[in-house]
Protein backbone atom coordinates (compact mmCIF):
# COMPACT_ATOMS: atom_id res chain seq x y z
CA UNK A 1 0.00 0.00 0.00
CA UNK A 2 1.39 3.34 -1.05
CA UNK A 3 1.66 6.23 1.40
CA UNK A 4 -0.33 9.32 0.68
CA UNK A 5 1.76 12.38 0.24
CA UNK A 6 -0.47 14.19 2.73
CA UNK A 7 -0.15 11.76 5.59
CA UNK A 8 2.41 12.35 8.26
CA UNK A 9 3.17 9.86 10.98
CA UNK A 10 5.05 12.38 13.07
CA UNK A 11 3.05 14.27 15.74
CA UNK A 12 3.93 16.94 18.25
CA UNK A 13 6.86 16.28 20.49
CA UNK A 14 6.59 16.65 24.26
CA UNK A 15 8.73 19.80 24.15
CA UNK A 16 6.48 21.42 21.53
CA UNK A 17 3.41 20.61 23.62
CA UNK A 18 4.97 22.05 26.81
CA UNK A 19 6.03 25.25 24.98
CA UNK A 20 2.55 25.68 23.44
CA UNK A 21 0.90 25.10 26.84
CA UNK A 22 3.25 27.66 28.44
CA UNK A 23 2.43 30.28 25.82
CA UNK A 24 -1.30 29.62 26.24
CA UNK A 25 -1.06 29.82 30.05
CA UNK A 26 0.86 33.10 29.85
CA UNK A 27 -1.75 34.55 27.50
CA UNK A 28 -4.60 33.46 29.77
CA UNK A 29 -2.95 34.92 32.88
CA UNK A 30 -2.36 38.21 31.06
CA UNK A 31 -5.97 38.26 29.91
CA UNK A 32 -7.22 37.58 33.46
CA UNK A 33 -5.11 40.48 34.76
CA UNK A 34 -6.55 42.70 32.04
CA UNK A 35 -10.12 41.76 33.07
CA UNK A 36 -9.30 42.51 36.72
CA UNK A 37 -7.83 45.90 35.79
CA UNK A 38 -10.85 46.71 33.60
CA UNK A 39 -13.23 45.81 36.43
CA UNK A 40 -11.32 47.99 38.89
CA UNK A 41 -11.29 50.90 36.41
CA UNK A 42 -15.04 50.57 35.80
CA UNK A 43 -15.76 50.56 39.53
CA UNK A 44 -13.60 53.63 40.08
CA UNK A 45 -15.25 55.42 37.13
CA UNK A 46 -18.69 54.61 38.54
CA UNK A 47 -17.73 56.00 41.97
CA UNK A 48 -16.21 59.15 40.44
CA UNK A 49 -19.30 59.74 38.28
CA UNK A 50 -21.63 59.34 41.25
CA UNK A 51 -19.44 61.67 43.33
CA UNK A 52 -19.57 64.25 40.51
CA UNK A 53 -23.38 64.02 40.43
CA UNK A 54 -23.56 64.55 44.20
CA UNK A 55 -21.17 67.52 43.95
CA UNK A 56 -23.23 69.08 41.15
CA UNK A 57 -26.38 68.60 43.24
CA UNK A 58 -24.82 70.49 46.17
CA UNK A 59 -23.46 73.26 43.90
CA UNK A 60 -26.95 73.80 42.44
CA UNK A 61 -28.48 73.80 45.91
CA UNK A 62 -26.03 76.49 47.07
CA UNK A 63 -26.39 78.51 43.86
CA UNK A 64 -30.17 78.61 44.40
CA UNK A 65 -29.78 80.49 47.70
CA UNK A 66 -30.46 84.23 47.67
CA UNK A 67 -27.46 86.36 46.75
CA UNK A 68 -28.52 89.53 44.98
CA UNK A 69 -29.98 93.00 45.38
CA UNK A 70 -33.44 94.08 46.44
CA UNK A 71 -35.57 96.58 44.50
CA UNK A 72 -33.82 99.53 46.19
CA UNK A 73 -30.35 98.18 45.38
CA UNK A 74 -29.41 96.90 48.83
CA UNK A 75 -27.62 93.54 49.00
CA UNK A 76 -29.59 90.44 49.96
CA UNK A 77 -27.70 87.43 51.33
CA UNK A 78 -29.02 84.10 52.57
CA UNK A 79 -26.91 83.31 55.63
CA UNK A 80 -29.31 81.05 57.53
CA UNK A 81 -30.57 78.26 55.25
CA UNK A 82 -29.54 74.81 56.40
CA UNK A 83 -28.62 72.86 53.24
CA UNK A 84 -27.10 69.99 55.23
CA UNK A 85 -30.52 68.44 55.93
CA UNK A 86 -33.26 67.12 53.69
CA UNK A 87 -35.48 68.98 53.04
CA UNK A 88 -33.42 72.11 53.56
CA UNK A 89 -34.60 74.38 56.36
CA UNK A 90 -34.80 78.19 56.20
CA UNK A 91 -32.99 78.59 59.54
CA UNK A 92 -30.32 76.82 61.55
CA UNK A 93 -27.67 76.68 58.84
CA UNK A 94 -24.90 78.73 57.33
CA UNK A 95 -26.45 79.55 53.93
CA UNK A 96 -23.85 81.51 51.96
CA UNK A 97 -21.84 82.60 55.00
CA UNK A 98 -18.07 82.40 54.28
CA UNK A 99 -16.69 79.08 55.47
CA UNK A 100 -13.65 78.32 57.62
CA UNK A 101 -10.39 78.09 55.66
CA UNK A 102 -10.17 74.31 56.17
CA UNK A 103 -13.79 73.49 55.23
CA UNK A 104 -12.71 71.27 52.33
CA UNK A 105 -10.25 69.31 54.50
CA UNK A 106 -12.30 68.77 57.65
CA UNK A 107 -15.90 68.10 58.58
CA UNK A 108 -16.90 71.65 59.55
CA UNK A 109 -20.39 71.93 61.00
CA UNK A 110 -22.62 73.68 58.47
CA UNK A 111 -20.22 72.93 55.59
CA UNK A 112 -20.51 69.13 55.40
CA UNK A 113 -23.27 66.63 54.92
CA UNK A 114 -23.38 62.87 54.58
CA UNK A 115 -25.20 60.98 51.85
CA UNK A 116 -26.34 57.38 51.61
CA UNK A 117 -25.99 55.13 48.56
CA UNK A 118 -29.26 56.48 47.09
CA UNK A 119 -28.28 60.15 47.38
CA UNK A 120 -30.35 60.94 50.48
CA UNK A 121 -28.86 63.48 52.86
CA UNK A 122 -28.52 61.88 56.29
CA UNK A 123 -27.38 64.98 58.20
CA UNK A 124 -24.33 66.95 59.19
CA UNK A 125 -21.75 67.00 61.96
CA UNK A 126 -18.14 66.08 62.59
CA UNK A 127 -18.85 62.33 62.26
CA UNK A 128 -20.91 60.54 59.61
CA UNK A 129 -24.29 59.07 60.48
CA UNK A 130 -25.03 55.35 60.23
CA UNK A 131 -25.67 54.38 56.63
CA UNK A 132 -23.64 57.26 55.18
CA UNK A 133 -21.50 56.28 52.23
CA UNK A 134 -20.34 59.67 50.91
CA UNK A 135 -19.28 62.96 52.47
CA UNK A 136 -19.86 66.33 50.83
CA UNK A 137 -17.77 69.25 52.01
CA UNK A 138 -18.14 72.74 50.65
CA UNK A 139 -16.46 76.08 51.04
CA UNK A 140 -17.76 79.56 50.37
CA UNK A 141 -15.20 82.33 49.95
CA UNK A 142 -15.57 85.93 48.81
CA UNK A 143 -13.70 86.64 45.59
CA UNK A 144 -10.67 88.73 46.66
CA UNK A 145 -11.13 91.28 43.87
CA UNK A 146 -14.88 91.77 44.53
CA UNK A 147 -15.62 90.40 48.03
CA UNK A 148 -18.98 92.13 48.51
CA UNK A 149 -20.59 90.85 45.32
CA UNK A 150 -18.91 87.60 44.22
CA UNK A 151 -18.50 84.24 45.94
CA UNK A 152 -16.36 81.23 45.04
CA UNK A 153 -18.18 78.02 45.91
CA UNK A 154 -16.29 74.70 45.96
CA UNK A 155 -17.63 71.21 46.70
CA UNK A 156 -15.62 68.03 47.32
CA UNK A 157 -17.42 64.67 47.40
CA UNK A 158 -15.95 61.27 48.14
CA UNK A 159 -16.51 57.95 49.84
CA UNK A 160 -16.22 57.92 53.62
CA UNK A 161 -12.82 56.33 54.29
CA UNK A 162 -9.28 57.31 55.19
CA UNK A 163 -8.28 59.83 52.53
CA UNK A 164 -4.55 59.66 53.31
CA UNK A 165 -2.62 62.69 52.05
CA UNK A 166 -5.74 64.16 50.42
CA UNK A 167 -6.74 65.62 53.81
CA UNK A 168 -3.40 67.43 54.09
CA UNK A 169 -3.99 69.75 51.14
CA UNK A 170 -6.95 71.76 49.89
CA UNK A 171 -6.04 71.02 46.26
CA UNK A 172 -5.52 67.25 46.48
CA UNK A 173 -8.31 64.75 46.03
CA UNK A 174 -8.44 60.99 46.23
CA UNK A 175 -8.77 58.90 43.07
CA UNK A 176 -12.55 58.44 43.04
CA UNK A 177 -13.56 61.84 44.41
CA UNK A 178 -15.09 64.81 42.62
CA UNK A 179 -14.37 68.49 43.08
CA UNK A 180 -16.44 71.22 41.47
CA UNK A 181 -16.07 75.00 41.66
CA UNK A 182 -18.35 77.83 40.61
CA UNK A 183 -18.66 81.57 41.00
CA UNK A 184 -21.85 83.28 42.19
CA UNK A 185 -22.32 86.99 41.54
CA UNK A 186 -25.02 89.26 42.94
CA UNK A 187 -27.81 90.08 40.52
CA UNK A 188 -30.86 92.29 40.84
CA UNK A 189 -33.89 90.34 42.08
Amino acid sequence: MAKSRFSNDSGFSLIETVVATGILATALISLAQLFALATESNTSARDTTYAAMLAEQKIEQLRALTWGFDSVGLPLSDTTTNTAVQPEEPTGGKGLTPSPADALKTNSLGYVDYVDQWGNILGTGESPQDGALYFRRWSIEPLPTNPNNTLIIQVVVGRIRDRGEADQSITMRARDEARIMTVKTRKAQ
